[in-house]
């Protein structure tokens, strides 16, 4: 099983990803090196609430992280970086789980 984190959206400015970057998680906690193209520890802090969850298989509309005009099964969650006051960029990172 297989945690599958992809870059949505950017509003503002983000020095670390783009928009299809990707952080893929093993059995849901073990960060795969080779397919992530970026992790960044501020977006870490976003996922974490949320991993074990996610990959024991409870779905995002229980948790109020599905998205409100799709029924894609995927969570949607954003990094803590305020862009309008630090001039940074918030990421939308969507979180999907496949069995591998």
């Amino acid at each position: 099983m297989r945690l599958l984190i992809r870059v949505e959206d950017i509003k503002g400015r983000c020095p670390v990803y783009k928009v299809g970057d990707q952080i893929v998680l093993e059995n849901g906690y073990r960060l795969n090196l080779q397919e992530t193209t970026a992790a960044c520890m501020h977006s870490l802090a976003s996922i974490l609430p949320y991993h074990i969850a996610l990959a024991k298989g409870v779905r995002p509309d229980q948790m109020g992280l599905a998205h409100r005009d799709r029924q894609d099964g995927k969570a949607y969650v954003q990094c803590l970086d305020p862009c309008e006051f630090t001039g940074g960029g918030t990421v939308t990172f969507s979180i999907e789980r496949e069995e591998d």
